[in-house]
């Protein structure tokens, strides 16, 4: 198996390659240049098998240098029982036609950990496999999630450094604590003035300074990401929907052969694109939803074909969906298009040139062969928090409100339906709590409190994680304008 970039510029690299470079060097994606497919009986053989001989299975497909030993240890290492005590994903069904998937029983509580777990065992062997010797710097954008799991993941891994940029307004507080708190010599946390957007941006105008790789290979360093923009990064997600899958037909809630949907809370487009992998791959899937929240660009592009980016950002309670460049997206336009990596690159070029592009029916049709799409407002996702926990005795966080809301609207119920969860509702206890009890809180408590507030009030205990947050020492406070990030990475990478 090789990969090749979306616009063209790189191709033939091995799995290790493309895990080490992160993006392409043209500043595409890097995309699998053959075709994976499992048969039926395959995927009926992984029924019998657990969340680790899923991933083992569906991994191996797509990092064909590594050893079936090398994929077993890196695997056994990443969802070892001492960072999912629970289990890697969690399952509950709620009725007849919809189930949940639980991705925040690791150790950030949120589906981050799924993949930025078992990343860092990548990198390093595949920084092995290559022969690689450069000191390799991580450099994320974080919307709140991903950036705890990467400086999680890759703490105090031998020659690898990790810098984290986050929106300084756009992140819960539990989610910042997380990060500012990180423990580790080699990781370092700053916040920028602005938005994701605007983080991401930053991180990708510094990887396509090309005057800048040229120094860093000079003086034997590199770049590399741990967003789901690294292959090596969206891989893994593409496990959980085959192990949703086994669950159903083990439960005896679906027969081997019958199709599901999932609906998928979405941001960047890298948890719904791992879905449509795992279809392509032969997952017997028939309609992939699309849910958006207010920042619903994704949502109108899915339904128009136009994606146009030149729109209000606005700050929600799903700050994790709150962006206006899906940079997964890209992937996915790329398969449409016939894999045609001018047509890709042009289309980009107008996104960075006028915020805007206009892929056309034809494209648009093909893409809708798979894809429903639809989005919640703020209201309607804490209507929906209230209403699960009324109905199911089941907590549930504002993006999981997202999907479960969108599911409502867009599904026409004929298949089983699984809504991905993609982090504990303790991470979001405010929100939470507001929508459970509405004015019925204390005045003027602190978060710190709402969460003990939230657990003995419906019984759900808080996840150990989180446990004793607000009282951790803050290590990382900085918070600069977005166009200072070359130079904060720069004073990191070189130890100023």
């Amino acid at each position: 198996m090789t990969y090749k970039s979306t616009r063209g510029g790189d191709s033939g690299k091995t799995f290790s390659e493309a895990v080490i470079k992160g993006l392409a060097s043209d500043g595409g994606l890097f995309v699998p240049e053959e075709e994976v497919s499992f048969s039926q009986e395959e995927i009926r053989v992984m029924c019998g098998m657990d969340y680790q001989g899923i991933a083992a299975n569906v991994i191996s497909r797509f990092a064909d240098d590594f050893t079936a030993s090398e994929i077993e240890k890196c695997v056994t290492d990443a969802y070892r029982k001492e960072k999912f005590p629970d289990g890697p994903a969690g399952f509950t069904t709620l009725d007849k036609d919809l189930s949940v998937l639980e991705l925040w029983h690791g150790p950030t509580c949120a589906f981050k950990d799924m993949a930025l777990q078992i990343m860092p065992l990548f990198m390093r062997k595949a920084i092995e496999k290559c022969g690689e010797s450069k000191e390799i710097t991580i450099l994320t954008a974080t919307s709140g999630d991903t950036g705890k799991a990467a400086l999680e993941g890759y703490r105090d891994v031998p020659g690898i450094k990790i810098m984290v940029f986050y929106p300084s307004e756009g992140v819960s507080e539990t989610q910042k604590l997380q990060m500012v708190t990180q423990c580790g010599a080699n990781v370092n946390v700053v916040a920028i003035k602005g938005n994701f957007d605007n983080a991401q941006t930053g991180v990708k105008k510094i990887f396509s300074d090309k005057e800048f790789a040229k120094k860093l290979a000079a003086d034997g360093k590199m770049l590399s990401s741990a967003n789901s923009i690294n292959w090596g990064r969206l891989l893994p997600q593409i496990v959980y929907y085959f192990f949703s899958y086994t669950k159903l037909v083990s439960a005896g809630t679906i027969k081997f052969g019958e199709k599901i949907d999932f609906c998928v809370p979405t941001g960047n487009f890298g948890d719904i694109l791992a879905c449509y992998y795992a279809k392509k791959a032969g997952l017997p899937v028939e309609r992939i939803i699309c849910a958006s929240n207010d920042n619903k660009v994704v949502a109108d592009f899915l339904s128009t074909g136009v994606y146009d980016k030149n729109r209000e950002f606005l700050t929600t309670t799903s700050p994790a969906m709150d962006i206006l460049v899906s940079s997964n997206l890209e992937r996915l336009i790329y398969d449409a298009l016939g894999k045609d990596c001018g047509a890709v690159k042009g289309f980009m070029e107008q996104l960075s040139n006028v915020g805007r592009y206009d892929i056309g029916g034809k494209v648009l049709a093909k893409i809708r062969e798979d894809f429903d799409a639809g989005f919640s407002v703020q209201e309607e996702v804490s209507e929906t928090i209230a209403n699960v926990y009324k109905k199911y005795n089941y907590l549930i966080d504002p993006h999981t409100a997202v999907g479960v809301s969108v599911y409502g609207k867009v599904s026409d119920k004929t298949r089983h339906t699984v809504c991905v969860s993609t982090a504990s509702p303790f991470k979001f206890n405010t929100c939470v709590a507001e929508s459970l009890f509405g004015n019925d809180i204390p005045e003027g408590i602190g978060e710190d409190k709402v969460s003990a507030l939230l657990s003995e009030r419906t019984g759900f205990p808080v996840p150990v994680p989180l446990r004793g947050l607000f009282d951790r020492k803050v290590r990382f406070s900085e918070v600069v304008d977005p166009d200072m990030m070359p130079k904060k990475a720069e004073d990191f990478i070189y130890d100023r």
